[in-house]
């Protein structure tokens, strides 16, 4: 199939140069999605149906669609509709399968099989043991698509349509950020071409993350959809500074859109002087009564900003015309548009609706207590009008130590001004640690779209972290969202996972508990060490772990990263920080315990818990920082601890 794309010749079938270099672009995409992936075989099962369908009775099921040379279907992408009873089907509902094949793979080379024969009443139910060898298959390098293993309330959620947003709560080992990027992958499947035209965006929360995740969808065939964290969206200045978490909780808080767009407006002011407009040896008179009609009407239209400022000229240009066609004369859509650049009109439009730079705005808010005072009237309170203005203002825009609140709230502004543009998809993963003023910068790039909402509520370590969907749904712009909860777990062991959970009472009371379909005995480890021990133990679990198979992470607080890092190189052992990707040879990566969300490894080493929590400004927020870090195993995890473990784990 990639060779007759590299054999087209398009000299004969375009037109010009432009046409050229698109149809060769596309064919460059083609060709890059036809790439052959060693590790990466084109099928994973078969279906062979009771009864023969008008395309046969038997298909091959992989992730991309394969035909022959003749054209003929060799291999049917999973996203297909007749491809679906390969992860739906059950003995309850076999769906006219009559057997269901699993292939079982090693470094790409077919080295198992595995069948369930689903309309056989004789033949007893089973837990497949490639889709559990699958599923613990050692994790080296970035993230890997589950397109084999989805389970059918994964399945569900990755087939739902466009026109809705899906949040879907799940916790550690769910697979929520797969089928999250799995529902992309389906996406573009079924609406390509209006996609294709709208765009897709993968919002993850930080560039660790993103490149962990950044191989799944091209393993799919798919490499037009974007990356990004929310700061890269809301990029319009330079982030240097970092705020205290009393101003952060402020200027996350939706009620400041409401501050912005009170100073934003409060730059137009209402006309008092008629104009007058010299054409020739003509002059037209526009009276202030009427002036002031105009901005109220676009006032009470409530358009952008941006908008309406563009639009002042020319409605005062179409009462010029008015007058000039009642005096006689015959304008035509030329000569209103010369009345509307007209330096009179211009000066009238400056003076009443001044041009607003949002960075500028932002800058005055938080630099002019009288400015944020006056907009912020019945909105916030003294002490958080306090909180978030600088006590050194800086003297302009450039010269401001902007921290990463500010550039939302520039964003905001922005869309005040100008409409954002947006995107016909969007997925958010790690949706719990947004603020209120982070949703809306999301909801405003998928506003005509959809989107999908990924997260975990115990999960959130943030001062801002979401409290309920419902409110963060609405923030987003999307409160008719369907809320779908993933409860049964494949990525973290049974002991691992029952151990993390006794800290949901503390961190997310209501919350259910996960319930791992794998059972590992030995996969905890907690080991008790002296205190002048501690770091040495650390190292020489990390030892003990590399002799096993698989990436290994050892998650430290912070504070403690520095003192891992030397005793890690003193003893020899190379290390890898969060994001580069493992090899082979290198298979420790030494991960902050901020950094860890959204991360796995077959072997977790865990140093010191009550550090972690302590790293935190409160003691909620440090549990729910530990209930991350507990939960990146795949195989097993190894704590150390020399301080008490915090009450709930005791």
């Amino acid at each position: 199939m990639r060779e007759d794309v590299e054999a087209l010749d398009i000299r004969d079938v375009t037109a010009n140069w432009v046409n050229a270099v698109v149809l060769e672009a596309q064919i460059e995409q083609r060709i890059k999605a036809l790439a052959d992936l060693s590790h990466t075989p084109l099928f994973f099962g078969r279906l062979d149906y009771l009864h023969t369908t008008q395309e046969g009775q038997r298909f091959y099921i992989g992730r991309r669609h394969v035909h022959d040379g003749d054209g003929d279907p060799m291999v049917i992408d999973w996203r297909a509709p007749v491809s679906q009873p390969f992860y739906r089907a059950s003995r309850k509902d076999p769906q006219d399968v009559a057997l269901r094949r699993r292939f079982g793979y090693t470094g790409g080379e077919l080295t198992a099989y595995e069948d369930e024969h689903l309309s056989d009443p004789g033949e007893a139910e089973r837990t497949s043991k490639l889709l559990q060898a699958e599923i613990e298959r050692p994790r080296v390098g970035p993230m890997r698509d589950i397109v084999a293993t989805i389970q059918p309330e994964q399945d569900e959620i990755v087939r739902s349509g466009l026109a809705g947003t899906v949040c879907v709560q799940g916790g550690p080992g769910t697979g929520k950020t797969a089928v999250g990027l799995h529902r992309v992958a389906y996406l573009l499947y079924a609406h390509r071409e209006r996609l294709a035209r709208t765009g897709t965006l993968v919002i993850g929360p930080n560039r660790s993350f993103l490149h962990y995740i950044e191989q799944v969808l091209p393993a799919l065939g798919e490499l037009e959809v974007r990356q990004a964290t929310v700061d890269d969206l809301v990029a319009h200045v330079e982030v240097r500074g970092a705020d205290e978490a009393a101003a952060a909780l402020v200027k996350g808080d939706a009620r400041m859109a409401e501050v912005l767009r009170r100073a934003l407006y409060a730059h137009v002011t209402l006309p008092t002087e008629p104009l007058m407009v010299v054409r020739g040896s003509r002059r037209w008179r526009v009276p202030a009564h009427e002036l002031e009609e105009m901005v109220r009407e676009l006032l009470d239209r409530d358009i952008r900003y941006g908008a309406a400022r563009e639009a002042l000229p020319q409605r005062i240009a179409h009462a010029v015309l008015v007058r000039m066609e009642q005096a006689g004369e015959a304008p035509d859509d030329r000569v209103q548009n010369a009345v509307a650049r007209n330096a009179a009109v211009k000066a009238v439009v400056k003076e009443v609706w001044p041009p607003v730079d949002p960075a500028k705005l932002v800058h005055r808010l938080l630099s002019d207590a009288d400015f944020l005072a006056a907009h912020a009237e019945g909105l916030l309170t003294a002490e958080e009008q306090k909180a978030v203005l600088w006590t050194k203002p800086p003297r302009s825009v450039k010269s401001a130590k902007w921290s990463a609140a500010d550039a939302v709230l520039i964003d905001e502004a922005s869309d005040l001004v100008e409409r954002t543009h947006s995107l016909g998809h969007v997925v958010l993963d790690e949706a719990q640690d947004l603020s209120p003023m982070q949703y809306r910068a999301v909801g405003r790039r998928c506003t005509t779209g959809s989107a999908t909402v990924l997260g975990d509520l115990a999960q959130g370590t943030t001062p801002w972290a979401t409290a309920g969907w419902a409110e963060a749904l609405r923030h987003l712009g999307k409160p008719d969202a369907l809320v779908e909860e993933l409860t049964s777990g494949f990525r973290v062991p049974r002991e691992v996972i029952a151990y993390a959970s006794r800290l949901l009472p503390h961190i997310a009371p209501g919350l259910a508990e996960v319930r791992s379909v794998r059972e590992s005995p030995g996969s905890l480890e907690i080991v008790p060490c002296p205190a002048d021990g501690l770091t040495a133990s650390v190292v020489s679990a990390c030892r003990a772990s590399l002799r096993r198979e698989g990436s290994i992470g050892l998650i430290v607080a912070d504070a403690r990263v520095e003192v891992l890092a030397e005793a890690l190189a003193s003893a020899g052992l190379p290390y890898l920080a969060p994001g580069e990707e493992t090899t082979s040879e290198s298979r420790l990566t030494l991960v902050p315990a901020s950094l860890a969300k959204g991360l796995e490894y077959d072997y977790v080493v865990l140093d010191e818990p009550s550090a972690i929590v302590d790293g935190e400004p409160d003691e909620r927020t440090g549990l729910r920082r530990l209930y991350v870090c507990l939960t990146r195993a795949v195989s097993g995890l190894t704590l150390l601890h020399a301080a008490p473990l915090p009450a709930p784990l005791a």
